[in-house]
């Protein structure tokens, strides 16, 4: 199939593995990457030197094209950046804050970047700094979506803007694809449905409760981390969003962050606090070096300015840190009675656990068979 996004990424097929914490490791993404489609490393849990090691990883697993993901809102998100800067990755996928700067050094080794966005207003703003392409997520989707369904956010976005767009939210199999593809979108991702495969590092358990699970068993709320968020619908789930911010155990866990990113808790919990864009250090570090702090009385000056801001900003970070802790739980060890985990409304559409290959290969087939079947219709 040869669309903008396959000739964009130079790949066979627009499929797309998006950047799942603690779900897209180096494994998955080189099994997509060597299925046809493209994988982004999620480098949010990492800290530069593992961003370093994982992407050295992914590419003993494959010779295709692949990506890294960047929320940019996180701490230590910039500097996991320019890691994958300096590695000279082919993809950098950016979301929830500004990418300029990224994408001027991304662009001047010849590499791409595909922007996340949720709104028109974002589409365009992605597009003006310089965004090669964007990852729609439609309110279906799991993790943080829009507001909006994919049926009308895709067409919207792509009647606003000039660059290829790539739909998220709703999509597991040809059906999906083939409906995106007529909305305008010019490729797909399928997270949940690909979270869902051998190959994918989703404790068993996880996987096999969601296939117990249909299409109206996921909440959405922003009462989970601070922003809209989709969840397998479970006892604890129910319980983290009904309870909502919990300012104490927020901060201790954040604690446990600090430590798994190898930043001190001050320069954390003061990134996270001024809605960080980390546009902090221009120096990327070399493997097995250790991350470049501030001096403490820099750490601790940021910090009471960001604590000026508003407690608000506080609320914010307990609903980060707690949200950290359940979804690694539920992910890594399949504990849904203390974890949350996030799945896509499509979990209930999805009922087997094929490797990542034969997901791939059934979704083009089926895609091609529907074109061919409403080409026939149509005459």
């Amino acid at each position: 199939m040869k669309t903008r996004i396959t000739e964009l990424f130079e790949i066979e097929y627009p499929i797309i593995l998006p950047g799942m914490s603690w779900i897209s490791v180096p494994e998955l993404v080189a099994a997509v990457c060597n299925a046809g489609g493209i994988g982004y490393l999620a480098s949010g849990p990492l800290n530069p030197d593992k961003t370093r090691e994982s992407i050295r990883r992914i590419r003993e697993l494959t010779n295709k094209p692949f990506g890294v993901g960047a929320t940019l809102l996180m701490p230590g998100a910039y500097e996991n950046a320019l890691v994958a800067i300096e590695e000279k990755v082919p993809v950098l996928n950016i979301s929830l804050g500004k990418g300029e700067n990224l994408i001027k050094k991304v662009h001047a080794y010849g590499g791409k970047v595909i922007t996340t966005v949720t709104t028109i207003e974002h589409a365009l703003a992605a597009e003006k700094a310089g965004a090669d392409a964007l990852q729609v997520t439609g309110y279906e989707a799991a993790g943080h979506g829009s507001q909006i369904t994919t049926m009308v956010l895709i067409p919207a976005i792509v009647d606003a803007v000039k660059i290829p767009v790539v739909a998220i939210g709703g999509i597991a199999d040809g059906r999906g694809m083939a409906a995106a593809l007529a909305l305008g979108a010019e490729g797909v991702g399928m997270g949940t449905r690909l979270s869902i495969t051998k190959e994918s590092p989703v404790h068993d358990f996880s996987k096999n409760k969601q296939l117990e699970c249909g299409i109206e068993d996921t909440l959405y709320s922003n009462r989970f981390d601070a922003l809209y968020c989709r969840v397998l619908k479970t006892p604890s789930a129910e319980k983290a969003i009904k309870k909502g911010r919990n300012l104490p155990k927020g901060f201790i866990a954040s604690f446990a962050i600090a430590k798994s990113l190898n930043i001190s808790w001050i320069k954390l919990t003061a990134s996270i606090l001024s809605g960080s864009k980390g546009e902090k250090s221009e120096k990327p570090k070399d493997a097995g070096s250790k991350t470049n702090t501030k001096s403490k009385p820099q750490e601790e000056k940021s910090l009471i300015s960001a604590i000026l801001k508003g407690p608000k900003m506080g609320m914010n970070l307990a609903h980060m840190a707690q949200a950290y802790v359940a979804i690694r739980r539920a992910t890594e060890n399949g504990n849904l009675d203390k974890g949350v985990y996030l799945s896509g409304q499509v979990q209930g559409i999805i009922h087997d656990i094929p490797t990542v290959a034969e997901v791939i290969n059934r979704t083009m087939k089926e895609v091609i068979q529907i074109q061919k079947e409403m080409a026939a219709k149509i005459k």
